[in-house]
């Protein structure tokens, strides 16, 4: 029973030796890449932008987990992170179910957890030049969609810790509604923003899903190999 549940959440044992260095050397490593210009000859902007994503990264728990897990307990790291994730999808819930919205230190964790993740996405994408491949590439677009979902149930709780729309929520599901439906671009019914703060808050999580699907998504879409029902046809 054992070896099926490691085969369920570990699968196939990694090949080769544990990595040298901890996550935490790597990401040192990558900015000093980024730095000399090793991969790319990039300048002014991008290298900025580029810089800051990389060094971003130390102001987050996810480089701290990885490091734990880097070295010693390689083979559980993915597991780990998926965990992470999965508890980041959760908490927003937990605090809207609890009407934990306005409480400041939790509110303030829930802020810090998704600028995490709309900063991660774009660190992997942009400023990753030394960090190697993930296991697999459905599974980072797997976890893609749960970064997504995970923004939109934290702008759940954003809305409905203040009075930014046109009338209060009723129900508790009614934050949950609007979020989707602004995520979605699909336009406003029953609730629409009233101040100025909620037009930029519904402006900037309906960028965010632009930025998602347009970029994000479609690059991660084109590493995926094609194999089994979706692969080529070799059979003559």
């Amino acid at each position: 029973m054992k070896l099926h549940i490691e085969k369920l959440v570990l699968g196939r044992p990694l090949q080769g030796a544990p990595p040298v260095h901890g996550a935490i050397q790597r990401r040192m490593n990558n900015i000093r890449s980024i730095w000399n210009n090793e991969y790319d000859n990039d300048v002014g902007i991008e290298k900025m932008l580029r810089l800051f994503l990389a060094v971003s990264q130390f102001f987050f728990p996810g480089l701290y987990i990885k490091q734990v897990f880097s070295k010693k307990w390689i083979a559980y790291q993915d597991l780990v992170v998926d965990i992470y994730v999965l508890m980041k999808l959760s908490y927003p819930l937990v605090l809207l179910s609890n009407g934990l919205q306005h409480h400041c230190l939790l509110f303030s964790i829930l802020i810090w957890l998704m600028v995490e993740t709309m900063l991660y996405i774009p660190t992997l994408i942009f400023a990753s030049d030394a960090i190697s491949r993930p296991r697999s590439y459905r599974r980072s677009m797997l976890l893609l969609f749960i970064n997504y979902s995970e923004i939109i149930f934290d702008f759940w709780v954003i809305y409905a810790s203040g009075s930014y729309l046109n009338r209060p929520f009723d129900h508790w599901f009614d934050p949950v509604y609007f979020s989707f439906i602004t995520s979605a671009t699909i336009g406003f019914g029953d609730f629409y923003p009233a101040t100025p703060t909620a037009k930029f808050l519904v402006s900037f999580q309906s960028t965010l899903f632009i930025i998602f699907v347009a970029l994000f998504l479609n690059f991660f879409t084109g590493k995926v190999e094609s194999k089994g029902y979706f692969g080529q046809d070799k059979s003559t």
